[in-house]
């Protein structure tokens, strides 16, 4: 395969929302959620995320246990996975946790709707900046670069139109949901798959695999496209 093995993992309320309709990152994960998620982190070699959730979260995408940042140290890695963000114009501030949060390789895929300026700016950050003469980013062409920069084994943590997106092309293997006994509501409020959408005979057919149910109220559902 000429690409990583992907998977996404998401958080959601039951009316399958992954954040409020302000969008500000409400937390929905709980305590044993975050260590699970902190698992996956450290076991991946990448983590990708969307153009929403890199600009307005400013995620930094580290592995929170000294334990497993010093077990991928023992290892013969980075203490944190390689970041990935995804995003049509790479406006990222240079103080943003993405960039400065954590000791890790930093890649970007943009187009060139993104400045030179900008471009520069963020190379002479350290980061690895790839660009296509596109409207949107080629995510097939950029999963196969980052199979030939070492990342067999991609994590995805959104936003919803990234998801969306790598799901219709076919290019993820997983989808890990914790599904939290909370409520959200708003028709605008960002769910695990935004998008387009398709119609009812395009359908992205899963199969379950797996089902937890956590003494947390919550429950862990893991699919297999």
């Amino acid at each position: 395969m000429n690409r990583p093995y992907t998977f996404i993992n998401v958080a959601m309320t039951a009316d399958g929302k992954i954040d409020t309709f302000e969008r500000k990152g409400a937390a929905i994960s709980s305590a044993r959620d975050k260590q699970r998620v902190d698992e996956l982190r450290a076991a991946a070699d990448a983590v990708l995320v969307g153009g929403k959730t890199l600009l307005e979260e400013q995620p930094k995408l580290t592995v929170k246990s000294e334990a497993l940042r010093e077990g991928r140290i023992q290892m013969g890695r980075s203490p944190n996975p390689i970041k990935v963000g995804v995003v049509t114009v790479a406006d990222i501030p240079k103080d943003s946790d993405f960039i400065k949060a954590g000791d890790t390789r930093l890649v970007i895929f943009t187009t060139s709707q993104t400045s030179i300026t900008q471009i520069e700016h963020l190379r002479a950050l350290g980061v690895d900046v790839y660009v296509d003469q596109t409207p949107r980013v080629d995510l097939n062409k950029m999963m196969t670069t980052l199979k030939q920069i070492g990342v067999d084994r991609l994590m995805v943590e959104g936003g919803g139109t990234i998801n969306f997106e790598l799901m219709r092309l076919g290019l993820v293997d997983e989808l890990l949901v914790y599904m939290a006994p909370m409520v959200f509501g708003g028709a605008n409020a960002p769910t695990p798959a935004d998008g387009f959408g398709v119609p009812r005979e395009k359908v992205l057919a899963m199969h379950l695999t797996d089902v937890e149910r956590w003494d947390d109220g919550g429950v862990l559902l893991k699919y297999k496209f």
